[in-house]
């Protein structure tokens, strides 16, 4: 009689213990790493049109006030950032092209 009460309480205890262990939520995946794309196209398409029309009203402030060749030497120098910009940009993704050729 006292063993079969003992095995029915260590059933019923293992029981439990597999349903506890059935119900637990499993782990999630580690991040596999940061979605430079998602941050580049953010960049793209939030920050730049933003600083751009910042610029821009700096740009026609200063040539209301008839500063112009502080305002042709200003849109000379961000034009020339915006080049140097869209070449690391272009350099970029040559430079994935290239290690997508290298490493097939």
């Amino acid at each position: 009689m006292i063993a079969f009460e003992l095995m029915q309480t260590a059933s019923s205890g293992v029981a439990q213990a597999l349903h506890t262990l059935a119900t637990a939520p499993l782990a999630e995946p580690a991040p596999k790493g940061i979605d430079t794309n998602g941050v580049v196209t953010f960049f793209a398409s939030k920050i730049a049109p933003i600083l751009l029309a910042v610029l821009g009203v700096i740009f026609i402030g200063r040539a209301s006030r008839g500063e112009i060749s502080k305002v042709l030497t200003s849109s000379a120098i961000a034009i020339v950032g915006l080049a140097f910009i869209a070449g690391a940009a272009t350099l970029f993704f040559v430079g994935d092209y290239l290690i997508d050729l290298i490493f097939e």
